[in-house]
């Protein structure tokens, strides 16, 4: 099978890396890719018709849609009167991820465990209902907003300020909606589906705050580590029975078929596990810890999905730990420059994985191109795995490099 996969950060890497494992791949490209993966492509991956054309003119047999904007745009759906199959829900089933308040309906329908939420058109009712809830809630803004259109308030006058900040951020047109806090650790819990069978992937704990301590802004994750301790299996099974098998017969019950990765994005209480958001897709960088953990022939599986013949097995967690390192540009996510030499890859230990998130090749030369610029990845027990992973960031080296040194210690 000629394979191939859309968008260009690290998430398409760590897919490439392991399609390229099936003995099924003949061919894997990045569609448009970046500085550490070949062959690469050139498309825009939210253009249908770009993405199509592209994929006639390298006979692809399956395309892997790596990122939310691509799925939202209808590239499932374009592909689908083609010969290639894709490996993505279609736009209406990604709705799950790019219409939070459509989500948020969506598990109120089916008795999905959530936060309360109140749509507001207003500061005055960003602060009433701040109020209503002890003082303190979460103003989130409906659409796609790469991770960092959250913002969590601990005063009703921060709830009215965040409100304001994140309407005069967003489309005139988008709802911007508040919901209650919730108490309790984070956790992420993926599965690969046909909207029937499905496969669990190893649980998975992002850390989106900027600085140590999880302080600082959010950004579009710094690191993760997987599989998460905490999650023991009744846990994992209360996950399974009260939001991830509902939400599917949910979806099927509406007409919406849903074939790719489901992403539930957990906090989990005093009264169990909630579902704080929907991905339709992989999470970066939850992707780079959870693929090298995986047991099993992903292309094989990926392609009964399409065809509607998968029975749910061939893929299974291979054990151990893997823990991710994010090395970001200076000043991200706010502004930074780019086109900065990077050095010291050629000293990281074999067994280290290092996939590239914002790079570029100048000649022979890598340059940062991103905010986020590479993923370092290492493998074995958990503290292991981060002793091992930090030995091998401190080999690497561009202007204005910046990681949090604490992935993987909240376990």
């Amino acid at each position: 099978m000629n394979v191939g996969v859309l968008g260009s950060g690290g998430r398409e890497h760590a897919l490439a890396w392991k399609l390229a494992q099936s003995p099924d791949a003949e061919a894997v490209f990045v569609l448009p890719g970046n500085g550490g993966t070949s062959p690469n492509v050139a498309v825009c991956p939210t253009d249908p018709e770009d993405v199509a054309a592209a994929c006639e003119r390298l006979d692809l047999d399956l395309l892997v849609v790596g990122g939310e904007e691509a799925l939202a745009a209808g590239v499932v759906d374009r592909l689908q009167a083609t010969s290639t199959l894709a490996f993505g829900p279609t736009a209406a089933a990604a709705r799950l991820e790019s219409s939070k308040l459509w989500a948020k309906r969506f598990m109120e329908r089916y008795g999905i465990p959530c936060a309360e939420h109140a749509e507001v058109g207003s500061t005055g009712e960003a602060w009433a209902a701040a109020n209503r809830w002890g003082g303190r809630l979460v103003v989130k803004a409906d659409g796609l907003a790469a991770g960092k259109g959250v913002v969590v308030c601990d005063s009703p006058a921060r709830a009215g300020e965040a409100w304001e900040d994140v309407r005069r951020c967003r489309p005139a047109a988008e709802p911007v909606f508040v919901e209650e806090v919730l108490e309790g650790w984070e956790v992420s819990v993926l599965c690969v589906t046909d909207g029937r069978a499905y496969a669990l992937l190893p649980s998975a704990q992002d850390h989106k705050a900027a600085y140590d301590g999880d302080r600082g802004p959010n950004t579009g994750g710094m690191g993760a580590f997987a599989p998460v301790p905490a999650l023991d299996s009744r846990s994992l099974d209360v996950v399974r029975r009260t939001i991830l098998e509902p939400t599917l017969a949910g979806l099927r019950s509406e007409g919406v078929a849903y074939c790719g990765f489901l992403y539930l994005g957990l906090m989990v209480t005093n009264e169990g596990p909630k579902v704080l958001e929907y991905n339709a897709r992989l999470g970066d960088p939850e992707a780079e810890v959870i693929l090298p953990l995986l047991r099993g022939d992903l292309v094989d599986a990926m392609r009964a999905c399409c065809e509607g013949t998968w029975n749910g097995t061939g893929l299974s967690a291979a054990g151990g730990f893997a823990v991710d390192v994010v090395l970001a540009s200076g000043g991200y996510p706010g502004a930074y420059a780019t086109g900065h030499a990077i050095g010291g890859l050629e000293s990281v230990d074999p067994e280290v994985l290092v996939f590239h998130g914002g790079t570029r090749r100048a000649g022979e030369q890598l340059l940062t191109s991103g905010g986020r610029v590479l993923h370092v990845v290492a493998r074995g027990g958990l503290e292991e795995a981060i002793d091992r992973a930090y030995r091998n960031v401190d080999r690497i080296s561009f202007e204005g490099m910046h990681a949090r040194r604490d992935i993987g210690r909240r376990h």
